[in-house]
């Protein structure tokens, strides 16, 4: 379709952090730099791992406990290191089939919510089947860079 497309991922492990409490975009912040400083060698082998893209945070509806992952590399798939932040855990995501919308620009969480809530639309008037009850936002920039940005929202197919 042209405002979405059907992806199949296979599974892969993630590393992650859950922050609670927060506002998306400080819980955003803050489950950054917990991962950043994870890839920085903050593990149990004091390992530098490239930064990888994107950069996801799990949307449930009505909550306000956020997660926040980074793609643990090819290289690492087999046997990441293990952190050493009580808070940040890797875990493994099964394989799945995601329906995605792309936007640029600078992605705000309510331009995530408005980009969930139009592709929601798209799929509800196409019987598509998928969960609703919540979608992960995806990043691919780096802050720093200013033209053609990429963004993805995502919903899991039923």
């Amino acid at each position: 379709a042209k405002d979405y497309e059907l992806r199949q991922y296979e599974t892969a492990k993630w590393v992650s952090t859950v922050i609670r409490g927060e506002t998306q975009k400080e819980a955003m912040r803050q489950g950054f730099w917990k991962l950043f400083h994870y890839i920085q060698g903050k593990n149990e082998k004091e390992m530098k791992i490239d930064m990888t893209v994107p950069v996801t945070c799990l949307v449930k509806s009505g909550c306000t406990d956020f997660k926040i992952s980074f793609f643990v590399p090819f290289e690492h798939q087999d046997c990441p290191p293990q952190p050493t932040d009580s808070n940040v855990f890797i875990e493994e995501r099964k394989a799945a089939a995601l329906f995605v919308r792309s936007f640029g620009g600078f992605a705000s969480p309510e331009k995530y919510a408005e980009e969930a809530d139009a592709l929601a639309r798209t799929l509800r008037n196409r019987g598509q089947p998928f969960h609703e009850d919540f979608y992960y936002t995806a990043g691919y920039d780096s802050p720093f860079k200013l033209f053609n940005r990429h963004n993805e929202v995502w919903y899991f197919k039923k």
